[in-house]
């Protein structure tokens, strides 16, 4: 029978649930471009960053933490815009104007932080004087509640149309332009966001802490959608979520299984490993079923 490491304290898996909530806000954000408008984004991990940067300088500067959260809001949609309009005005292939955009974020995040990192450790937070955990399962239950009720709006149709048939879409006179580029500013908003949450978090901000995100949001939207397989769009969000959770806790013990000699360095090395376990599994199942 498998049992925890013996080291892997209940603070440590209360701390990977408030770091896979948080993150989930990043996933949930990738699910929006990569499966409901159809759009590969590689924006997010400048997006990440430019959310973590933004609310980290407001913050040291005073600023009301909750005005500094907006702010990073504000400033994610503004590079889902930028994505977007290079994509439906310049005609740039999406996967290329991701890149482009998180390549120039990464000089913005530099100027507007005007360091390679920030701490504010001492400063208040979003978190601060209230319990993290608490505080976490409300942002995340509020900005999801808000996102299905839009998802299930005539907007939300629209939205969700262009990502199945782009040309359908457009002959039953939804602007697929339009429903890209705000997509793509929901999306962004929703991963700066996380940037923001993440930073006030841990109290610190580093320019290159948004490496990786892109991988980290896609690992947990695959782990939830393979080992839950929710088919409608609420419970496919919440998929998401708990993906993300599952995640961060089985990084964690990972991470603590000294006996088979895991260090952090194979951090990605485990995250990639867990990706293709779940989708092979997982196809293995289905193939199972298929033949019964």
């Amino acid at each position: 029978m498998f049992t925890l490491p013996k080291d892997l304290e209940m603070q440590e898996i209360i701390m990977s649930i408030e770091l896979g909530l948080i993150f989930s806000i990043v996933a949930v954000g990738i699910y929006l471009t990569f499966k409901t408008i159809n759009f590969a984004d590689m924006t997010c991990d400048g997006s990440f960053v430019l959310g973590a940067a933004v609310s980290s300088v407001y913050i040291k500067m005073g600023a009301s933490p909750f005005i500094a959260t907006f702010l990073a809001l504000v400033f994610g949609g503004l590079a889902g815009l930028a994505t977007g309009i290079l994509n439906v005005k310049f005609k740039i292939k999406d996967l290329m104007c991701g890149i482009i955009v998180a390549f120039i974020l990464y000089s913005i995040n530099l100027r507007i932080m005007n360091a390679p990192n920030i701490t504010f450790i001492e400063e208040v937070t979003i978190f601060s004087g209230r319990n993290t955990l608490t505080s976490v399962i409300i942002i995340v239950f509020v900005l999801n509640l808000a996102l299905i009720l839009i998802l299930f709006s005539v907007f939300g149709l629209r939205l969700r149309a262009i990502g199945y048939n782009k040309q359908f879409a457009a002959i039953s006179g939804i602007n697929v332009k339009l429903m890209t580029i705000i997509g793509l500013m929901l999306s962004n908003a929703m991963i700066a966001l996380g940037g923001s949450l993440f930073s006030q978090y841990q109290g610190f901000c580093d320019v290159s802490q948004g490496f990786g995100t892109l991988v980290i949001g896609l690992a947990s939207v695959v782990i939830g959608e393979k080992m839950f397989a929710f088919k409608k769009e609420p419970l496919i969000i919440l998929s998401c979520i708990f993906g993300s959770i599952l995640y961060r806790i089985f990084m964690n013990i990972a991470l603590h299984s000294d006996s088979i000699g895991i260090k952090t360095q194979d951090l990605n090395l485990i995250t990639g490993l867990m990706i293709i376990a779940v989708m092979i599994v997982k196809k293995g199942g289905n193939n199972a079923l298929a033949t019964q």
